[in-house]
């Protein structure tokens, strides 16, 4: 049965949670070159669920990586409840489905807390696979139910050969949304315009405009334009450097009190917004093992010394479990009705073998040269999705 619903202002330790480990998780990412998506949400909830079957110095390091307080309980209760209200069938408004999965090796022992704890906080069934007979069939059934839980945008999550004969495990989640903005932008308005991209190369791309009341801070380096969804709960956040070429420079500045703050500022007044069209939609799965040992969390990938026998528990130490990949898969579609976004990640398991009335003059928001974006929950302050455009293209 359903658990309680989150209400505003609740779960904000898996708030800040996210926010931190969303900063932490780009540091490592956004030297890959151009447009780029994450779901710090996917990501994390993903982790949530392995760490709750470590123990001693893997769970203390994935603690410390996924930034949970001491009170892990109260922190897996509140995710738990967010995972309700993300999948409240009573909304209208939008469309965000998150949903878990763990597809265990058939016959494979797992120890009953840690199932009652992923099944009953997380949401996330125990689906018995036959990794052992046809790894190459067990790892297609995988990304066909991430694919059908994003309605197909997210493909192939699993490369061929991620998983094999040995793998005991995969913890799964998919996040689905689709969105429309508030204040959607007319078609009418979409015009051919300059796109000011980097390295100084200049494209042709349809940009979107309107005029109207919007959350804009105007601060040194950056203006922040928060953008918000039909139903209140959730807004998306764009982050234009005041240099055409200042992106870089900006995200290597970018913390979690930056963030914080770019997040908190800003007053709700009149806009002239300039915003283009853009998809980002890799062809393939970012591999996350290296980033998140090097986050902090190296023991969970040490074949040697991972500590996961709250997951499983088996009497021969050369059957105790590591995570050997990660995998994670995201896309972002904005026009003018809103947005369509979905991620995936899956933690791969082995043995050890009301606005104020308009200025007369509206500021002006002319997303014309590469920027971030982050899409919350503004009820949690989760980041479900956060990304980097050089090419709306």
């Amino acid at each position: 049965m359903p658990g309680p619903l989150a209400t505003a202002g609740a779960a904000q330790s898996v708030g800040e949670g996210t926010r931190r480990f969303a900063v932490e998780l780009w540091a490592r990412l956004r030297s890959r070159p151009g447009n780029l998506a994450v779901s710090p949400g996917s990501a994390w909830i993903a982790l949530a669920m392995t760490h709750a079957g470590a123990r001693t110095r893997t769970e203390a390091e994935m603690r410390r990586v996924l930034h949970m307080p001491d009170d892990v309980a109260a922190t897996q209760a509140e995710a738990g409840a967010l995972l309700a209200t993300w999948n409240d069938a009573s909304r209208t408004a939008y469309t965000l489905r998150v949903v878990n999965r763990l597809f265990g090796a058939a016959g494979a022992r797992f120890e009953a807390p840690f199932l009652a704890l992923t099944h009953g906080t997380f949401r996330a069934p125990l689906e018995p696979v036959d990794f052992a007979a046809d790894p190459e069939a067990v790892r297609a059934h995988i990304n066909q139910w991430v694919a059908q839980q994003t309605q197909n945008r997210i493909s192939n999550l699993l490369p061929p050969r991620s998983v094999d004969g040995a793998t005991k495990l995969v913890l799964t989640n998919a996040v689905y949304l689709l969105a429309r903005w508030l204040s959607p932008f007319t078609r009418e308005s979409t015009r051919d315009e300059v796109f000011h991209g980097a390295g100084g190369r200049t494209e042709t791309v349809p940009t979107m405009h309107m005029v109207g009341p919007l959350r804009l801070a105007e601060l040194a380096d950056v203006q922040v334009l928060e953008m918000p969804y039909e139903g209140g709960d959730l807004a998306m956040t764009l982050v234009l450097p005041r240099a055409q070429d200042g992106l870089a420079a900006v995200e290597a500045v970018l913390d979690d009190a930056t963030l914080a703050s770019w997040l908190g500022a800003g007053e709700t007044t009149a806009v002239s917004a300039s915003l283009p069209k853009f998809t980002i939609d890799p062809p393939e799965p970012v591999p996350l093992a290296e980033e998140l040992a090097a986050m902090g969390m190296p023991t969970a990938f040490d074949r040697n010394a991972a500590d996961f026998t709250a997951m499983a528990n088996p009497p021969d130490p050369r059957e105790r479990l590591f995570i050997s990949r990660v995998f994670h898969k995201a896309f972002v579609k904005v026009d003018e009705e809103g947005t369509e976004a979905a991620a995936a990640t899956a933690v791969i398991m082995a043995p050890r073998g009301g606005p104020p009335r308009p200025t007369p003059r509206p500021k002006v928001f002319r997303a014309d040269h590469p920027f971030l974006f982050f899409l919350r929950d503004l009820r949690s302050g989760v980041v479900l999705f956060a990304g980097r455009v050089e090419s709306p293209r």
